[in-house]
């Protein structure tokens, strides 16, 4: 990495954590949330800190590193514009059907068609099948076709946006059932658009600390395999957590120590943006299935990757003996 690129990308990093600092100073020093552009963006920047959404950091940062820096950017950027489209469209849904509680009649096919997209490009990236998107060829220039590392990110973006949508905290409803109340799609689409920027920012500001970090001591050439299959594994694991979600709903994951602690340490340091039981019973949304059979299709869906994994490097090895 040049000297010039490092200028470049540290005055990103350094607007983008100046944009963090604001909004979450914003939001955590409002007396009241009252709905609009700024809600939006600050619910936005706030989700980062919930464990439903978290795990995305393992999926980008990764991604971005495992090629050259500026395609890593340009595909951590795909990603965002992907997540910023899923909420644009939420927002058209919501102002549409006039009422929040419709939203969790669709975001279960969401979830499921999303989770099963992590996975298939998660076992891509691992070498496990040759995944090509059958429409590349008409859709990209020609200096981009046969590298469709590009689209890949949008749609991963657009899928695994819906991550988090399920458990969010308080601004999250306030703003979106705002936009249901209110019904104009003009407006659902900016309010839901600007929340998905607002969970980009903390995303591309990883991104770019994790380029300076590892470029600045030439390392990334000689751990991108290794970085390549980290990204594979990421997408594996959160696409079958979202498949998961989508299929028992929340119950099992909202009632496990990881999710309960997790939040509670948020309702101790930051009550605002925890996620509020209260919101979720008057809003009657369903809770789904807890118990064990949840966490079996979870571990199942992982392990069944990992001994396919096994076997198939297993039989390249005995090939090239």
């Amino acid at each position: 990495m040049n000297n010039k690129t490092k200028i470049i990308l540290t005055l990103i990093g350094f607007s983008l954590l100046s944009v963090i600092i604001t909004g979450l100073f914003s939001l955590f020093t409002s007396p009241q949330f009252i709905p609009g552009f700024s809600l939006a963006f600050l619910a936005g920047l706030s989700m980062i800190f919930l464990p439903c959404t978290f795990p995305l950091v393992f999926v980008i940062v990764p991604m971005a590193l495992s090629r050259h820096i500026g395609k890593g950017l340009v595909m951590a950027v795909l990603f965002g514009l992907g997540l910023i489209l899923t909420f644009s469209l939420y927002g058209l849904i919501l102002s549409w059907l006039g009422g929040f509680i419709q939203l969790y009649k669709i975001i279960g096919y969401m979830l499921i068609f999303g989770g099963i997209t992590a996975l298939v490009f998660g076992i891509s990236e691992l070498g496990l099948v040759k995944f090509k998107l059958p429409f590349k060829q008409t859709i990209l220039p020609a200096s981009l076709q046969n590298k469709n590392d590009y689209i890949r990110s949008f749609f991963l973006g657009f899928f695994l946006g819906n991550a988090g949508v399920g458990c969010p905290n308080p601004a999250f409803y306030i703003l979106f059932g705002y936009v249901a109340v209110l019904g104009t799609p003009s407006v659902g689409i900016s309010l839901g658009a600007l929340h998905g920027l607002g969970r980009f920012v903390p995303l591309l500001f990883l991104v770019v600390l994790a380029a300076l970090g590892i470029n600045a001591s030439g390392k990334l050439a000689a751990y991108q395999g290794q970085v390549k299959r980290w990204v594979g594994w990421a997408m594996v694991g959160l696409g079958a957590f979202i498949l998961n979600y989508g299929i028992f709903g929340m119950a099992w994951f909202e009632n496990s120590f990881i999710h309960e602690g997790w939040n509670k340490f948020l309702e101790k340091i930051a009550p605002k943006i925890a996620e509020s039981e209260a919101l979720e019973s008057a809003l009657k949304i369903p809770e789904g299935r807890g118990g064990i059979i949840p966490w079996l299709v979870l571990s199942a869906a992982i392990v069944s990757v990992v001994v396919w994994n096994y076997w198939k490097n297993k039989n390249k090895a005995i090939i090239k003996k």
